[in-house]
């Protein structure tokens, strides 16, 4: 883990765009520019004009392109963050290999204008991601995610449980840490993981490649079950509802955005404070704000067990600092000592 320290609150956000495309960077550049917190110290047209610039800049904030000619915004990053723990922002149009750019050290990315939303939004997502990413915590990237870790033997657990997990900035590559520890035979999980639309299929087939259990976007009805973990689709709030006969199924649908967001991990939690009649457990990690803080409470005071991930471990310990200050948190835990918390707990239960 290397540290970002917190900037200055009186200093500009210096800022290096690197993108092959003019008109990206064009509107890149003059959308930050309007930002008083944020200052552009210059661009790069690829990753080796990036790479000669990064020392003559010194920037405190890198955006970068993921598909460029010759050297990829992926490979880039596997060179810099080892010895350059820079915060990255990737700028990514509707892409898998976004997420092979997060493992490799990213803090957060924002999808490309592409006509789903306007370019006002999408300046004003980046920017939002640039002052975060500016005192954020940049990770060095592990081994293989495919072979580093075994996942746990089956549970056999009897009694119904049903699993909540929430997260935000550095979530992608914290919550794949954590389910990747799990065995197969789970009980039935729901995340809420603040994603651009578009990327949460693609995020949950990615899980679902890595991990024992089953992953997938969830769909409105989809029953709670164990060896099931749900991923709220992006844009939409996702909600546990408890069936006449005691199980339960997801409600997904539109609706106004809680605590900010779209879906909301307060949403989710309060749902289940409200709807859970069974044992539950509420994980809150990584993430900017407070969304979840106050439905994992509500989570706690119904007896549930609820788990914070820990503030050296977190990109960027906001949700689960929250927490943890009113509260919420029955025990904190690193980003890769969570999954043995929640298995010693479950077994408990069986």
């Amino acid at each position: 883990m290397i540290v970002v320290m917190p900037m200055d609150s009186n200093r500009r956000i210096r800022v290096l765009v690197v993108d092959d495309s003019m008109l990206a960077r064009k509107l890149i550049m003059e959308g930050l520019s309007k930002y008083p917190k944020i200052e552009i110290v210059g661009y790069a047209i690829n990753a080796m004009d990036a790479k000669r610039k990064l020392a003559q800049l010194n920037p405190d904030v890198m955006t970068c392109d993921v598909q460029m000619p010759g050297m990829s915004g992926i490979e880039l990053l596997k060179e810099l963050i080892p010895e350059n723990p820079l915060p990255v922002v990737l700028v990514s149009s509707l892409n898998l290999r976004v997420f092979d750019a997060l493992h490799a050290g990213a803090v957060d990315f924002v999808r490309k204008p592409d006509g789903t939303q306007s370019p006002e939004a999408f300046i004003q997502s980046l920017a939002q991601k640039v002052v975060v990413a500016a005192n954020s915590k940049v990770r060095r990237p592990r081994v293989a995610v495919e072979t580093a870790v075994a996942p746990a033997a089956k549970l056999g657990v009897n009694k119904q449980i049903v699993i909540g997990l929430g997260a935000s900035t550095g979530g992608t590559e914290a919550t794949l840490e954590v389910l990747k520890r799990l065995p197969e035979d789970i009980p039935g999980m729901i995340i809420v993981q603040h994603m651009p639309t578009g990327f949460t299929s693609m995020y949950a087939e990615r899980l679902n490649r890595l991990c024992a259990m089953e992953v997938r976007e969830a769909k409105n009805g989809d029953e709670v079950r164990p060896g099931l973990a749900l991923l709220a689709p992006a844009d939409y709030q996702c909600r546990i509802q408890r069936t006449p006969a005691g199980g339960y199924f997801v409600r997904v649908a539109p609706g106004d955005k809680v605590s900010g967001h779209r879906p909301s991990v307060d949403a989710l939690f309060m749902s289940m404070a409200e709807q859970v009649r069974c044992q539950m457990v509420g994980i809150i990690m990584t993430g900017m704000g407070a969304d979840g803080a106050e439905g994992l409470l509500a989570m706690r005071r119904k007896g549930a067990f609820t788990i914070g991930q820990d503030q050296k471990s977190c990109v960027v310990y906001g949700m689960p600092g929250v927490a943890y200050k009113i509260g919420a948190v029955c025990e904190q835990a690193s980003c890769e000592n969570i999954a043995n918390v929640l298995m010693r707990y479950l077994k408990t239960k069986g």
